[in-house]
């Protein structure tokens, strides 16, 4: 269940941030939605498909530890910053910018160092479970 989850607030995340920071930032002004939407799509595949994996796996490294948590935890600070203020406050025009700006990019921070932490924790010893 949790790693379904996990899974699902990623794949949410990646989608939204590559929609509107990578489309919005690195394609032409003129590119089609279609092509956007299809690239933040490829990005909230991979993102989930790489978490799926990972939560899986029985013997993570350093790099893979830390790419997990930041995407996991990062996932779910962008989905709590961005879909918090719109359920909350819908009358705040500036709501999603938060967990665009601020609650995003401080939980991918806060993931990979939870990561790194977790990992040299747990390394060494056999998975449980």
């Amino acid at each position: 269940m949790i790693r379904k989850l996990a899974t699902g607030f990623v794949a949410i995340a990646a989608f939204y941030l590559t929609l509107w920071l990578f489309g919005a930032l690195l394609l032409p002004e003129n590119t089609p939605l279609l092509i956007r939407a299809a690239l933040s799509v490829a990005g909230a595949w991979y993102a989930g498909r790489f978490t799926w994996r990972r939560m899986a796996a029985a013997n993570n490294g350093a790099l893979r530890s830390i790419a997990l948590g930041a995407f996991i935890v990062g996932g779910i600070s962008f989905c709590a910053g961005f879909f918090g203020p719109l359920i909350f406050a819908p009358e705040a025009n500036q709501g999603p910018l938060l967990g665009i700006l601020i609650t995003g990019p401080l939980g991918f921070l806060a993931g990979a160092v939870g990561g790194l932490v977790y990992w040299w924790w747990n390394r060494g010893q056999p998975r449980r479970g």
